[in-house]
């Protein structure tokens, strides 16, 4: 394939983003940022590669909005509130208790990790509800992305398209020094961020993102994570 062809030139490959191994294998979810914006130019650099997310039939279904400034503020306040009165209007289901066997062991290894990096224990109920409440402060990132999709069907392979969006998002994010949190909670008040940012009904929404750059220091950065080897989810048939 020629540079052409796949829509590259000689400037584009001259870059210094990490190497897509180092990429990969070093993406993960932070949970506190520096209140620093990302420069107008790395961002349109980013969601150039997010662009280039596949989808089926070249559909491109994703709707993206960024917010920052002024609005993300009036955005938190607005879900701050709708998190304190329990106004939940999500466009998908979600239950954290579906999750079963192995699934939720890591689920709950997760959630027992990231509590003790804040300090959290078990049966401090007020310590959990503010660690969760920092969802709706965007872990003090100073821009967020909501990835807001059409409805075709049942559904699932256009929030399979969104997720591949996501995660080249994500990845792009990373290569930069960068990073961002894919975030369940935000879709939990769906109809309230679409009034706020003017966005019609038919566009529904799957997931938001926190992004910037990394405040290593912060607490919620400290929890280990892993990875299951690879051998417990691939089977190779030969």
């Amino acid at each position: 394939m020629t540079l052409a062809m796949a829509g590259l030139d000689d400037a584009t490959l001259m870059d210094d983003t990490l190497a897509f191994q180092k990429t990969a294998r070093s993406r993960r979810s932070f949970r506190g940022f520096l209140n620093t914006p990302v420069p107008d130019h790395i961002l349109q650099e980013v969601l150039k590669d997010a662009q280039c997310a596949p989808s089926n039939c070249n559909t491109q279904p994703w709707n993206v909005h960024i917010v920052s400034g002024q609005k993300l503020v009036e955005l938190s306040q607005v879900l701050h509130a709708k998190n304190a009165a329990g106004e939940f209007t999500p466009d998908f289901s979600f239950d954290m208790d579906a999750f079963y066997s192995i699934y939720a062991d890591r689920k709950n290894a997760q959630g027992k990790a990231y509590y003790e990096a804040m300090n959290i224990m078990r049966e401090d109920e007020a310590g959990r509800r503010q660690a969760t409440a920092l969802n709706f402060s965007f872990f003090n990132a100073p821009q967020a992305v909501f990835l807001f999709m059409p409805v075709f069907g049942d559904s699932v392979r256009t929030a399979g398209d969104i997720g591949m969006y996501g995660q080249t998002f994500l990845l792009s994010l990373t290569a930069r020094g960068l990073s961002g949190i894919p975030q369940t909670s935000l879709g939990f008040f769906a109809k309230a961020i679409r009034e706020v940012l003017g966005i019609s009904d038919e566009m529904k929404m799957l997931f938001g993102m926190s992004f910037g750059y990394p405040d290593e220091s912060a607490p919620g950065n400290q929890a280990p994570t892993d990875r299951a080897p690879i051998t417990d989810s691939v089977t190779f048939h030969r």
